[in-house]
């Protein structure tokens, strides 16, 4: 138990539950800023699977010799901006076992680009010859690489934030957020900092069941999943033999060949610790994914971990918490490109027939990053804190070119139509308070 309150206690990965009767949206929503100009191209579509058309949720498109990049959404949909001046380069789109496909930036239109991967099929003879035998020591040595594969430079990396909120499957709230990362070498103990650049909310406290909802660590969430960064909080020294691991199947990434290696919890540990698989480059001894979850099987040990606050007469429990974090190379090293946390929990109200479900999810990708030379960390007033609830921090949803040339993770259809509806009731509630 000690170790899994550690690291949601560095986190902060815990949810407030604030009593309150809040039927409309607040007044700050109003934001202007005059743009730069815009010299950059954008570009839309989608990725998905080429035989059966099923979109490719979470696939890297990445501009060739650069260092700009952004994902797909849920929806297998993304966004790429991508500056003026950069007009003959090619653009690589992966994902986890298909092919990787280069497309020259010219072939790609303002719209409509649809994009077809095929699967990547591995022939046995290749897991085979020289294949490790030993799943548990083949993490103990990627654990202990971790200086040699990864970015072992000072890096100030631009990434876009978003946390949501949903009551079953509409959403209620959404924060979003540019921020700047300072991040230090992975062979450093020295912790990661964060500065926040750019941050808009939007809110429907009416379906809220009069408790709003809120996240506190905000960027910290996804930050801190960064397993080899920050593997004291996951796998600490001894605590991996806490774990049984085995050889699962292979897979390709970047026509490279990769281990999934399956690990949970050993029956006889009693604190609830991960389950999950593990993508290793077997080659290189390189976590290139990782995909798992919480073990909350005891409801009241896990409300403890997550709940700061809430009303009385209420209970509340996670029903699920799960994370995920995806590498990216460049140059023979790798580096931290996205992580989420999503965690499912049920609201009981002592007076009400049915509980209510929400999610809520945490996500941040990497789509910049460049050498930090002097290996700086921002002053203590500039950096994010720890405890940030960015709902409290941001501003609202009035300007369309928000987000000038930053990449972003594009919205899905559902968060759109949210957003949309929030603002005409907006507009609304202010045309009846003139």
């Amino acid at each position: 138990m000690r170790l899994i309150t550690r690291f949601f206690q560095k986190i902060a990965f815990v949810f407030l539950m604030l009593v309150g009767v809040l039927l409309c949206p607040t007044q700050s929503w109003a934001f202007q800023e005059g743009q730069d100009d815009n010299d950059f191209n954008q570009y839309r579509g989608e990725v998905v699977d080429e035989s059966t058309n099923k979109p490719l949720v979470f696939a890297t498109i990445s501009v060739e010799g650069t260092n700009i990049s952004t994902i797909t959404n849920t929806e297998g949909n993304f966004l790429l901006k991508v500056p003026k001046e950069i007009t003959d380069g090619n653009v690589i789109v992966s994902f986890l076992g298909y092919r990787t496909k280069t497309i020259p930036l010219l072939q790609f239109q303002p719209e409509g680009n649809t994009i077809g991967l095929l699967v990547s099929v591995t022939q046995l003879s290749e897991i085979n010859i020289n294949a490790p035998k030993d799943a548990t020591a083949l993490v103990k040595e990627t654990l202990a690489r971790k200086g040699d594969n990864y970015f072992d430079d000072h890096t100030l990396m631009t990434a876009f934030y978003r946390e949501t909120i949903k009551k079953r499957r509409r959403n209620v709230s959404l924060s979003e957020a540019v921020v700047s990362i300072y991040k230090t070498p992975y062979n450093s103990t020295r912790n990661d900092a964060v500065e926040l650049y750019k941050a808009r909310k939007s809110t429907d406290y009416s379906k809220l069941d009069t408790v709003a909802l809120k996240l506190q660590g905000g960027p910290f969430n996804t930050l801190y999943v960064d397993i080899m960064k920050y593997p004291e909080y996951i796998f600490a020294e001894g605590s991996v033999d806490n774990y049984k691991f085995s050889f699962d199947r292979s897979t390709r990434i970047n026509n490279r060949l990769i281990y999934v290696i399956k690990f949970n919890q050993l029956e006889t540990i009693l604190e609830p610790l991960y389950g999950g698989e593990l993508f290793i480059d077997v080659e290189n001894k390189t976590l290139t994914s990782a995909i798992y979850n919480l073990n909350i099987t005891d409801k009241d040990m896990a409300a403890r971990l997550f709940v700061r606050r809430k009303p009385s007469g209420v209970d509340v429990w996670p029903t699920q918490v799960a994370y995920r974090v995806d590498y990216r190379e460049k140059g023979g090293k790798w580096y931290y490109g996205y992580s989420s946390v999503m965690m499912e929990f049920k609201v009981d109200w002592a007076d009400k027939l049915f509980n209510s479900l929400y999610s809520m999810t945490a996500e941040m990708a990497v789509t910049d990053w460049e050498k930090n030379e002097t290996g700086q960390l921002p002053r203590n007033r500039e950096r994010v804190k720890k405890s940030i609830i960015l709902s409290d921090e941001a501003i609202g949803f009035s300007d369309p070119d928000f987000w000038g040339e930053y990449n972003i993770i594009e919205p899905e259809k559902s968060i759109e139509s949210a957003i949309r509806k929030i603002q005409r009731q907006l507009r609304r509630s202010q045309r009846n308070s003139k």
